[in-house]
């Protein structure tokens, strides 16, 4: 395989990691903590909208195009174990798929399903907005920190 594909490859898998780290970051900063402020019925509403909206191409490009570019590193760097690089990749890349990708399929997106079937104006939304915010910010710090540590190791194999 071309070398120059492979640092493509590289390239593109870091970026995007350093995209989605740069979202989740957003969020575990200032967006999670915005929304509660508000009034819970405001903020179940709010990120109710922000969770439908989330699913575009755009964010599906980002998200799962670098995770595909991931898994293909991981698998190259195991198959082609010489050096430094070859560890950089194979960490990296399973990093941005443990700690991005598991991490909102096995816990943000549960959250956010369960949200979704919210009334915010039910005396229970209360309740279940303060656990959300804790819990999905709590998995949101996760793969911001995975993400970015992904990043930078591909960066690194570069």
């Amino acid at each position: 395989m071309s070398g120059t594909l492979v640092n493509v490859v590289i390239l593109s898998s870091a970026l995007g990691s350093a995209l989605a780290a740069g979202i989740f970051f957003a969020f575990s900063t200032f967006v999670m903590k915005a929304l509660g402020r508000l009034h819970p019925e405001q903020g179940i509403a709010a990120m109710q909208a922000i969770n439908v909206t989330v699913l575009n191409p755009w964010f599906f490009t980002v998200f799962f195009g670098t995770g595909v570019g991931c898994a293909f590193l991981v698998v190259f760097a195991l198959s082609n174990w010489v050096g430094p690089a070859a560890v950089h990749l194979a960490v990296g890349g399973m990093l941005y798929i443990a700690g991005g990708i598991f991490v909102t399929m096995a816990f943000n997106v549960p959250l956010n399903n369960a949200l979704a079937r919210v009334d915010g104006n039910n005396p229970d939304g209360e309740s279940l907005w303060r656990h959300y915010l804790h819990r999905w910010t709590l998995w949101n710090h996760v793969r911001t920190g995975a993400s970015l540590a992904a990043a930078t190791l591909l960066i690194l194999a570069l």
